[in-house]
């Protein structure tokens, strides 16, 4: 292994633990049930440094390790998933991204309250009518009529804190001519779009899981952004400014993993059946086993990325590969729970239920799972950018004649013909 974990401040890692399990994780039930935050979640985050735990000391951070990161991102996602990606997003996504294209000294004003809790960020990508294919993206940044800076235009939706942010990090088409010729297909931008101002709306949209995370969208109408808020970016470094993104999900995803199988180990001990617990039956060992290895494994990896991430290092590969393989074992562990628990796991309000529900929105978030697989293999050396048509069904004979069920239906025809005559 290529990273160390003695430096790792196991007393901060316990406190922040100890602090989230007291407040946060008693209110997770209700929160869900409410469908948001609770206000006392917010200031509990805030107050315990939380929000400080992924930047250097230089810009008001704790400077830990990224070891310790990854555990103390984990703390809070174990103690409510929905208050750890509104919180996460804020910090971490939004956060890295204005540090990493912004200038440091310039964005101060925007960093400032970001890790202090006085303000809320979200990273606007998606659009109401897409996902993540890029190219079908409309919002645009353009010159402002005046001369003075830029023009924000535009909706995005499914966004986390799309609600209730205060500061939009958003990729958008940009349009840097003053002839109007608009922007061409390689330009883009990230802009810093504060949110409180007139042309900005915001709105909620509902959603199955993680129902404690704000989540909807927001819509710019020739916003006014700053020039220096204005970071024109590559497409293809896009991906690798969403590698913050794709860790952060991952780990809620192994901190959702480790809940279930925790509430699993629990039942299994006390549930009696056929005149012993369920622990004892082969099945389910079998399955608390398969499941506590696959929880150690994503661990690893991430703490792995995590590390390299923290050092400056490129880790697109290992995150593109521990983001699918997480979030989809998540779901695994949870299934694997709510077999053993039986009909319990699926009661409003258990903590299982909720888990079921909350699984699948990680696989979903930040990116799907296929097109990350796609990203892994063109690092190991397939060309998946060449493409070719081909002509699938030619290859195939379907196409040179009735064959198969319409093929038996004429030949059933034609029996049921000469037998009337």
């Amino acid at each position: 292994m290529d990273f160390s974990t003695d430096s790792v401040d196991s007393a901060l890692v316990a406190e922040f633990e100890r602090r989230f399990q007291a407040g946060i994780a008693q209110r997770a039930t209700e929160a869900d049930k409410a469908g948001g935050m609770p206000p006392e979640n917010w200031q509990d985050i805030a107050a315990s440094d939380y929000l400080r735990a992924f930047h250097s000391k230089e810009i008001g951070g704790l400077g830990l390790d990224g070891v310790t990161q990854a555990q103390v991102m984990e703390t809070l996602a174990r103690a409510c998933g929905g208050s750890y990606w509104s919180a996460t997003m804020s910090t971490l996504v939004c956060g890295k991204l204005i540090a990493t294209y912004g200038d440091v000294v310039e964005h101060r004003r925007l960093l400032d309250p970001l890790l202090s809790g006085e303000k809320v960020a979200c990273f606007a990508v998606v659009e109401r009518t897409s996902g993540s294919d890029a190219g079908t993206y409309r919002t645009v940044v353009s010159p402002a009529p005046s001369g003075d800076g830029y023009v924000i235009s535009g909706e995005k939706a499914r966004i986390t804190n799309g609600p209730n942010a205060d500061l939009a990090v958003v990729f958008a088409r940009f349009d840097g001519a003053q002839d109007g010729s608009g922007p061409g297909p390689d330009d883009w931008c990230f802009a810093f779009v504060d949110l409180r101002q007139d042309g900005v709306g915001q709105f909620s949209m509902p959603h199955m899981g993680l129902r404690a995370m704000p989540w909807g969208g927001v819509t710019f109408d020739n916003v006014p952004v700053r020039r220096e808020d204005v970071v024109p970016v590559p497409l293809a470094q896009f991906a690798h400014g969403m590698a913050w993104g794709w860790l952060f999900i991952s780990i809620a995803a192994i901190g959702l993993a480790e809940n279930a199988l925790q509430a699993t180990v629990e039942h299994a001990s006390r549930q009696v059946a056929f005149g012993r617990p369920l622990a004892h039956m082969e099945g389910v060992q079998a399955q608390i086993a398969a499941a506590r290895a696959e929880i150690d494994a994503a661990r690893l990896l991430a703490w792995r990325a995590s590390w390299h991430r923290a050092e400056g290092r490129s880790v697109y590969e290992l995150i593109a590969m521990l983001k699918p393989y997480a979030t989809e074992m998540a779901v695994r562990v949870v299934q694997a729970a709510v077999q053993i628990h039986g009909s319990w796991a699926l009661t409003p309000d258990h903590e299982v239920e909720r888990l079921y529900r909350d699984a699948p929105m990680n696989v979903i978030g930040g990116f799907t799972s296929n097109r990350l697989r796609e990203l892994v293999a063109d690092t190991d050396g397939l060309d998946i950018t060449t493409f070719q048509e081909f002509d699938w069904l030619a290859a195939t004979g379907l196409l040179d004649g009735p064959s198969g069920l319409a093929a038996d239906q004429d030949s059933a025809s034609a029996a049921t013909t000469a037998g009337a005559r």
